[in-house]
């Protein structure tokens, strides 16, 4: 080990080590505003609870049981004792292991955990591959497909109102995606599931190569332990929009590592990437402000920005060849959720009660983080992401259900959860995503 890397390892450790326990910073002016943003966070909470019940007794919300949730109470069971035994193992020694180890292996372990985090969370509850079982679910329309996947595509927003109820609000990438896997040998919704979770856990490598360009390294290794025990786990296992998160995370973290000769080719698959969001999810066409903010903080350079623009046209240009117009997508699609019951859900309710799910799934020391000012790159990516629901909640399509459609920008903006001091905070976060997974069985 050079002396310079030796040296940026202990005062890295240092910071961290002193992270470990309570911090003496939370007696002083960061502390304050830290218990303000969690009392912020605990009343916005349970005021969308308490709101929620009173609307569903008067019969306004008759379709979800648990808003702001969409589903329903039950009771923990000892199958929950597996993922709470290796949350206190990750809280114990992921902060340490995140700054000792070179970190290609950080970023391993910090997968590796996510991965087996998320794992234990959904079989603790219905199972890993349930989700995908369900009749409005992807893979139920792969008979359609068949043989016949371009065919299948360009008469897709001909034939929508006649698919399951995910396909409907929904461009036609995931289910092509589905027909892939199946084809290459890989059917059924195991293998679908298998998927989305490796894809969408992979967001914590991608998210942290994106913060190392941006902020530094040091920042970086102090977010893995937050990336890797996200509560967000709880619908990143397993729902194709965990999937979504993964795609749009890479696409991100190419974006900001491309460069000459080899990197333009990066370049070029980050714009693959980006390009296929909004084919995959209408709600994704906001996320695109992420990697614009992340490509002005990382000063990429033109050429990259040509090479990044080329590769998502070639995505459009494949969906055009394909049949498949994307405008017409939309306004199919759009009257599929008007003629929706969901539609009918109230408005005003739900654009402070989608915020409180966010809260959720993205935990206490986030909002305890974002009191404490993140760093300059970190609070840019926090910023846009945050941002991005903003412009998704106030369009008013997003009525409820958001658990799954927030998870590729929860990814983002619990990096801030890192700017809180003390593994009491992280505690916190697998706190949340235990009580979550315990007591709400959701369809996703």
């Amino acid at each position: 080990m050079s002396a310079a890397g030796g040296l940026f390892r202990w005062g890295v450790g240092r910071r961290l080590s002193a992270a470990g326990g309570p911090s003496r910073r939370g007696a002083g002016s960061g502390g304050r505003r830290s218990r303000a943003a969690l009392a912020v966070w605990a009343a916005l909470v349970v005021a969308a609870f308490a709101a929620g019940a009173v609307l569903r007794a008067r019969g306004a919300l008759p379709i979800d049981r648990l808003p702001p949730l969409h589903g329903r109470l039950r009771t923990p069971t000892a199958a929950l004792l597996p993922p709470l035994l290796l949350a206190a193992a990750a809280v114990a020694v992921l902060p340490g292991l995140a700054v000792r180890l070179r970190f290609g292996q950080a970023l391993a372990v910090a997968y590796g955990t996510a991965l087996t985090w998320t794992v234990l969370l959904a079989v603790s509850g219905d199972g890993l591959a349930q989700p995908f079982t369900s009749r409005y679910e992807y893979l139920a329309v792969l008979p359609a497909v068949g043989d016949d996947p371009l065919g299948w595509l360009a008469s897709f927003t001909e034939r929508l109102p006649g698919y399951p109820t995910h396909v409907r609000g929904h461009p036609p990438l995931p289910v092509l995606v589905l027909w892939a896997l199946a084809e290459a040998g890989l059917p059924g919704p195991f293998w679908a599931a298998v998927l989305a979770v490796a894809v969408g856990c992979s967001a914590t490598v991608a998210v942290a190569l994106t913060v190392r360009r941006l902020a530094g390294e040091e920042s970086a290794r102090l977010a893995l332990p937050y990336l890797a025990l996200t509560p967000a786990a709880v619908w990143i296992a397993t729902t194709m929009d965990a999937f979504f998160a993964g795609v749009g995370a890479w696409g991100v973290a190419l974006l900001v590592s491309g460069g000459r000769g080899r990197g333009r080719v990066l370049s070029g698959a980050a714009g693959v990437l980006l390009g296929a969001l909004p084919y995959l999810s209408y709600g994704l066409v906001p996320y695109l402000l992420i990697p614009v903010v992340a490509a002005v903080v990382a000063r990429i350079s033109h050429a990259t920005v040509v090479a990044c623009l080329a590769g998502a046209a070639a995505v459009t240009a494949a969906a055009v060849a394909g049949g498949f117009l994307w405008p017409l997508g939309v306004l199919a699609t759009h009257a599929e959720w008007a003629a929706d019951p969901g539609a009918a859900r109230p408005y005003l309710y739900f654009l402070a009660a989608n915020l409180a799910v966010l809260a959720l799934l993205t935990g206490p020391a986030t909002a305890a983080g974002l009191a404490r000012t993140p760093p300059g790159g970190v609070r840019a990516l926090v910023a846009a992401a945050v941002v991005a629901v903003l412009a998704l909640d106030v369009s008013g399509v997003t009525r409820g259900e958001v658990e799954r459609i927030w998870v590729p920008y929860a990814v983002w903006i619990v990096l801030a959860a890192a700017s809180s001091p003390g593994r009491w905070w992280l505690a916190a976060q697998a706190l949340t995503g235990l009580l979550l997974q315990g007591l709400v069985s959701s369809p996703w």
